[in-house]
């Protein structure tokens, strides 16, 4: 922790993990019931935050590097590599960037379309500040300059098989066409950890029959992956990139713009492998 950050504390602006005065530091555009347009509550989201905090510090025992590179304000796209058969990454990356920083950022994930349809998980996803991943949900999250974290990858990476475990899928132009129409900076993650929290085999049959994208099975008891192993996640937080274009393009041309991204992601992913002495601490 940088001697501002320390000095911030002390002098009573955020205090350190104190859940409540961070929820309170961020910036919601509630209405005069406690919620944004979204479905977002402050209040909920502080019960979130205390579950998220302790399965971040003590099960997980994540490390964040690169803090320094998540905005303290301002519209920002946050695009990471995706794994795990489980949203954990995406649950471990917004309490970094809610915990770590001097000024606390909510991060808005945009999660899979077929996830609303579980039941419970719309409404606290909502509750939560978590969104529908369309792109208009994204383009006015922008707009309110909020954080956006997204996967390219999709359910691709999320479904991926242990073999394939740190080789990035390909990634769509979607995302860099909203951060090229909004203006947004580009804030590449990496994440380390995820691949091994859930090796499992994909049953496709099963899939197809319950419309999900993929059906993972694990090799340890209750063999469905609700349950992650505990390993040591690490964030790497890349400098900003900024994109300049038209968002209009043709595929090909933004191709090569998506391709300096993934790159990025996929070089931090092999520094982080190297630099970890092992999956568990």
């Amino acid at each position: 922790m940088g001697l501002l950050d320390r000095l911030r504390q002390l002098r009573g602006v955020i205090p350190d993990d104190d859940i409540a005065g961070r929820t309170q530091a961020l910036v919601v555009r509630g209405n005069e019931f406690g919620f944004d347009e979204f479905g977002l509550s402050r209040d909920s989201l502080r019960g979130a935050a205390r579950v998220a905090r302790w399965l971040y510090r003590n099960y997980f025992r994540a490390s964040a590097f690169g803090i320094e590179h998540i905005p303290a304000s301002g519209r920002v796209l946050f695009v990471a590599n995706h794994s795990g058969q489980l949203p954990f990454d995406g649950l471990v990356i917004g309490a970094a960037c809610f915990l770590e920083p001097a000024q606390p950022r909510l991060v808005r994930s945009m999660v899979e379309y077929f996830v609303p349809t579980v039941p419970f998980a719309s409404y606290l996803f909502a509750r939560w500040g978590q969104i529908t991943g369309t792109p208009e949900n994204c383009r006015r999250l922008l707009a309110a300059e909020e954080a956006v974290l997204v996967f390219p990858e999709g359910a691709r990476g999320i479904s991926k098989s242990f073999s394939k475990r740190y080789q990035l899928a390909e990634f769509g132009t979607g995302f860099l066409r909203l951060a090229l129409e909004m203006q947004a900076p580009i804030v590449p993650i990496a994440v380390i950890g995820a691949e091994e929290q859930a090796p499992a085999i994909n049953v496709k049959p099963l899939a197809r029959l319950l419309r999900s994208p993929s059906f993972p099975i694990v090799p340890y008891p209750p063999f469905l992956p609700l349950v992650p192993l505990p390993v040591k996640y690490r964030l790497y937080f890349g400098a900003p990139i900024s994109v300049t274009g038209d968002p209009d393009d043709d595929d090909e041309v933004l191709d090569e713009k998506v391709k300096i991204v993934r790159h990025r992601i996929q070089g931090m992913i092999q520094l982080g492998l190297r630099e970890r002495e092992h999956v568990f601490w």
